[in-house]
């Protein structure tokens, strides 16, 4: 779902953009782990050049000196993850003695080929020489597939071992534990298998109980500034509450109860008259703070309705609906440097707002879910990955060229790499030339309620943004991709409700959705320091 960004690809009846471009100068070997020998043009280099150049690749330290020894001992998971580590610096380290072993052999051959050497030897020489050259680069071609093989089995590991770590996190709620032997250096499959063979599941079942205190203490965009007009209100859910957010005199955004303190009527039902809200029932009027300033046809009251803290910062109106202090700074939700906005929608949504943040984390489910819209006729990888840091809420796809990041507490912020419309082509969103960039915040109205606000942003046809109508658009291609993913989502939550666990098997491309659900959990449980919480 996070490539609702598919609306461009879909919609776009001509390409407006480039193909990406992959530099042909740099080889690598397969399995995602790449070791780039940068040659020049011929005769460009001299060979002291040469060899200066080849130093800084190949001459690295053999890692294998400082690997701890820890054979015939019993490992916690964070050794058994260093030690992981040190398998990728030693596989690291040999891949590039067999390259350079390669680069050798190739000279050798171009030294018999050249044509002064041919004036002094004979062509049986010649043919022998070849041959003995030919054998022993034929060696050196299968000793880089082993060392291919090597560092996918090493980096198996390493992810498997990141998994463990995380769930170490998951025995502290959980109260379970298990003793895990730490993996040898041997990338066999029998150790591998008996490896990951333990494994854990998130407990995400039952009816959805009502939301912590603490998950509220957060600032929550509710609304995009340009739906929020003079004289206009736009009546929210908040965690089960009502409220209605309007501009007071001074032009600033207010948020406050949507029930007026006579008779409960719902406020948004009336009209703003100067700044201040006026109830349909009996025409009292209420400021952005709460109070009221006005009841007609009646002495006047001290009466005050809640109001919650309210601030419009980079196109967007947030508010605080904790009982915390707020904080003084609110995150940037700004697409990148040269990206322009080219739609702002809103959707309420009938699904559980979790669900829908681990769906919009997700997007190995796309060439099964979204075959009728972006990604169809996208084939299925053997393998998919989100590839992040050890610490942390963001990462990227492999294989496909999308970065994405988990802004807390509902926000998720996703960049897409385009090459031409309908397709997604290139390792990274670095590769290509034109990128969308998409805004997804998740708004908890209700147990079973989501205010989905979405804005997309373009690198390239900004032309696109003065087509009359345009808006109208991308709407129709947003729910279209939304309506894929809700029929699965509400699904979900239907089972979910009757008992059913929708996190019981997480794999490894789930990461990011289990690292979202570790993070409320240790909210919720007041857990500080918070787990892959950014350094300060």
């Amino acid at each position: 779902m996070t490539a609702i960004a598919a609306a461009v690809a879909l919609s776009l009846p001509i390409s407006l953009c480039n193909s990406c471009k992959v530099s042909k100068k740099f080889q690598g070997v397969k399995g995602g782990f790449g070791v780039f020998a940068v040659l020049g043009e011929a005769n460009s280099l001299g060979p002291s050049d040469k060899k200066s150049l080849w130093g800084t690749l190949f001459d690295v330290e053999d890692p294998r000196s400082k690997a701890p020894q820890c054979k015939g001992r019993f490992l916690d998971v964070y050794q058994a993850l260093e030690l992981a580590r040190y398998d990728i610096q030693y596989c690291d380290w040999r891949a590039r003695q067999d390259l350079r072993t390669i680069v050798l052999l190739h000279e050798k051959v171009v030294e018999v080929l050249n044509p002064l050497a041919r004036e002094y030897k004979s062509i049986g020489t010649m043919k022998k020489e070849l041959a003995e050259l030919q054998g022993e680069l034929a060696q050196a071609h299968k000793q880089v597939h082993i060392s291919e093989a090597r560092v996918s089995a090493a980096l198996d590991k390493l992810a498997y071992m990141e998994e463990l770590v995380n769930g170490k996190l998951l025995e502290d709620r959980t109260k379970m534990e298990s003793s895990i032997a730490a993996p040898s250096s041997s990338t066999s499959t029998q150790s591998l298998d008996t490896m990951k063979r333990p494994r854990k599941s998130l407990d995400v079942s039952g009816p959805v109980q009502p939301y912590h205190p603490r998950l509220k203490n957060f600032w929550y965009p509710v609304a995009f500034s340009t739906d929020l007009k003079d004289e206009t209100m736009i009546p929210i859910d908040c965690f089960e509450e009502p409220w209605v957010l309007f501009r007071g005199k001074d032009g600033n955004p207010g948020c406050i109860q949507n029930t007026c303190a006579h008779r409960a009527c719902p406020l948004h039902l009336g009209s703003v008259n100067e700044g201040r809200i006026q109830c349909p029932y009996h025409g009292w009027e209420y400021t952005t703070d709460g109070k009221c300033e006005k009841m007609p046809s009646t002495r006047l009251l001290n009466v005050k309705i809640k109001s919650l803290p309210c601030l419009e910062q980079e196109g967007m109106i947030w508010i605080w609906p904790g009982d915390d202090p707020p904080t003084t700074t609110l995150p940037s939700l700004q697409p990148p440097s040269g990206f322009v906005i080219h739609a702002e929608i809103v959707m309420e949504l009938p699904v559980e707002h979790g669900l829908l943040l681990d769906n919009l984390l997700d997007l190995a489910h796309a060439p099964f879910t979204h075959t009728s819209t972006f990604a169809k006729g996208w084939t299925v990888p053997s393998l998919v990955k989100f590839l992040t840091p050890a610490s942390g809420l963001q990462g990227y796809w492999d294989p496909y060229p999308i970065d994405m990041e988990f802004q807390p507490p509902c926000m998720v912020l996703s960049t897409i790499g385009i090459s031409k419309p309908g397709k997604l082509e290139g390792q990274s969103t670095k590769e290509c030339a034109t990128h969308l960039h998409q805004l997804h915040v998740c708004l908890p109205s209700s147990r079973n309620k989501t205010r989905l606000l979405y804005r997309m942003s373009l690198d390239f046809a900004p032309l696109l943004k003065h087509i009359p109508f345009m808006h109208y658009l991308w709407r129709h291609f947003a729910e279209q991709v939304l309506n894929e993913d809700l029929r699965l989502v509400i699904g979900q939550q239907e089972r979910m409700i009757n008992g059913a666990n929708v996190w019981n098997w997480p794999v490894a491309y789930d990461k990011l959705g289990v690292r979202y659900r570790l993070w409320r959990d240790a909210i919720e449980r007041g857990s500080k320091p918070l787990p892959f919480s950014k350094p300060m």
